[in-house]
């Protein structure tokens, strides 16, 4: 008969993976001593049991000694719901990833930009929401943040607008520590404002169909995989033409390297600026872009291009004395929508005139020549071509001029794009494609103008606080294209991945009055698919710091009562 010697019991809890799933078993194992080796032994298949179980077998077997303790256990500690800190937990892991923490730095001014990036890819709103926010989510414990209000919010974003270009340099020099791109995307947007004392505030060509709105111009430098590498804010007066020789200095002198290239569209990139961008000689910089439909009519008095070049495949024509490219195409799909809107507006004009033909006939004293004046009027202002005016009796008809429709169609879905590359620097097809590649700021300056992270309204007035303000927006979107990388295979968007992570909350842990730590649960399978997905592992728990955070202004009795 084997003699041993038991020496203690406890619970072996382990986590695996098989077959793609991970999976934990508990088992209720005792150690003993065999002829002087340690040996285990199963006692039990825990496996089975809730957590909760699992938790109150190991503190048994914890006090095992003092089983007493037990009974007043309930009167020390006390278990509460805790912060919400799946969505605040992920970001925090994203932006180690990506390389955004270490581009902030390990100050408390860092940290506090960190959360306000945070903040607003969560939920967007002011500075003074962000401290709201920051006290519904694990945001003090995670990044190790000290007691902050919304005038120390506003006073970071002057921070972050004196450390705009260390920042960016960092970023850049992270993503590419060797070989540079020899691409850049540049794109020019803006937002009109709903006050007028912001110090960029001014009248300009209004992209939001705003009038009467003061804006401010703002300009994103993207690397050829549509990245953000450097936003700027300009006064909303500022041509688009105007943004571009600062983002020349950038490329020359911070980013690029030899033999670079910027894309920019038909009116960003003209004259004057192919002529800015020639003269850095030191950079050899190139360009990409569009010319006008009116710059294509003269290509076609010079005898330079024929219409039949426009073809669903790519061509192109070598303008040996100017030591250009043109690469020409037509888009089928885009001309049958051109044809189409032509349609749908000519049709506006019909029912505008059947309306006038039914006024003259309940009018008698109506003039006819004022309801042929407001056709014109109207056709002008829908910008279709000129049409034929008829008169019978009182009764006014309309057709079109068949030539001067056919004209004004013979460039529909047609564009000419124009560059000084070589032949043996870039074939037509890859300077078409990377002219096509300007979609992607198009899209980060949706996503990051009315979607996800609604860069306005702008809560600032100050300059400074106004370029902190979109550089906060830029860093977010390098966060909401990361997540959006790691989701692409899951049927949801940013923002429902996001609301869903922000449902696991820990929890609180109190012992005898005094919060300790905050436990995370596991979380259940919609939101362990996000994690997987995101490649972010949580902890078990975090300390509890003991930091809370507060507005200064208070709610109003009216919002109050609301």
């Amino acid at each position: 008969m084997t003699r041993y010697n038991v020496d203690t019991m406890f619970v072996d809890s382990c986590t695996y993976a098989a077959n793609g799933k991970k999976y934990t078993r508990h088992l209720l194992r005792e150690s003993y001593r065999q002829r002087g080796k340690v040996c285990h032994r199963t006692l039990a298949n825990l496996t089975h049991c809730s957590d909760e179980e699992i938790q109150a077998i190991k503190l048994a077997l914890k006090h095992k000694a003092d089983l007493h303790q037990l009974g007043n256990i309930n009167q020390d500690i006390d278990i509460r719901q805790g912060l919400s800190v799946g969505a605040v937990w992920t970001l925090w892991q994203v932006a180690q990833r990506i390389g955004l923490v270490k581009a902030l730095g390990c100050s408390q001014h860092a940290k506090q930009a960190l959360w306000q990036v945070f903040a607003r890819v969560i939920e967007q709103g002011s500075r003074l929401s962000a401290v709201r926010l920051a006290n519904a989510h694990a945001a003090c414990d995670v990044l190790e943040l000290e007691a902050f209000n919304e005038d120390d919010l506003y006073g970071n974003l002057d921070w972050l607008a004196q450390q705009q270009e260390r920042i960016e340099d960092r970023l850049f020099r992270q993503r590419y520590p060797e070989d540079k791109p020899e691409l850049y995307l540049y794109d020019v947007t803006s937002s009109y404002l709903e006050g007028v004392c912001n110090a960029l505030a001014a009248f300009g060509y209004n992209r939001d169909g705003k009038s009467g709105k003061r804006q401010i111009v703002y300009g994103l430098l993207c690397d050829p995989q549509g990245r953000p590498i450097s936003i700027e804010a300009f006064p909303g007066n500022t041509p688009d033409t105007k943004t571009f020789g600062s983002q020349v200095r950038k490329v020359a002198d911070r980013f690029g390297g030899k033999g670079v290239t910027l894309v920019g569209d038909r009116g960003m990139i003209k004259g004057p600026q192919i002529e800015q961008i020639q003269a850095e000689d030191s950079a050899e910089l190139h360009y990409i872009t569009a010319i006008t439909k009116p710059q294509i009519e003269s290509l076609f008095k010079q005898g330079l291009i024929q219409m039949d070049l426009f073809d669903e495949t790519v061509a192109e024509v070598v303008d040996e004395e100017a030591d250009v490219r043109y690469v020409l195409r037509r888009n089928p799909q885009r001309a049958s929508e051109m044809a189409q809107t032509r349609k749908s507006k000519l049709d506006k004009l019909l029912e505008l005139v059947a309306d006038r033909n039914t006024y003259l006939a309940e009018h008698p004293r109506a003039d006819i020549e004022v309801a042929r004046r407001k056709i014109e009027a109207r056709r002008q202002k829908l910008r279709l071509p000129a049409v034929e005016a008829n008169v019978d009796g009182r009764t006014l008809s309309i057709a079109k001029q068949d030539e001067v429709w056919q004209e004004a169609a013979k460039l529909d879905g047609c564009y000419c794009l124009k560059t000084d590359l070589s032949k043996q620097q870039a074939c037509k097809e890859t300077v078409h494609d990377r002219y096509k590649d300007l979609s992607k700021v198009e899209w980060a300056f949706r996503t990051s103008k009315t979607t996800l992270l609604e860069a306005r309204p702008i809560y600032v007035c100050l300059e400074s606080r106004t370029r902190g303000h979109l550089l906060v927006v830029m860093l977010a979107y390098l966060l909401v294209q990361e997540l959006s990388r790691c989701w692409r295979d899951l049927d949801l968007t940013v923002e429902e991945g996001l609301d869903e992570l922000k449902s696991l909350c820990t929890t609180q842990v109190v012992v005898q009055g005094r919060s300790v730590m905050h436990n995370i649960p596991r979380p259940r399978a919609g939101v362990q698919r996000l994690l997987d997905a995101a490649g972010v592992t949580l902890p078990k728990s975090i300390a509890d710091r003991g930091v809370y955070v507060s507005t200064r202004k208070k709610l109003t009795a009216e919002r109050k009562t609301a």
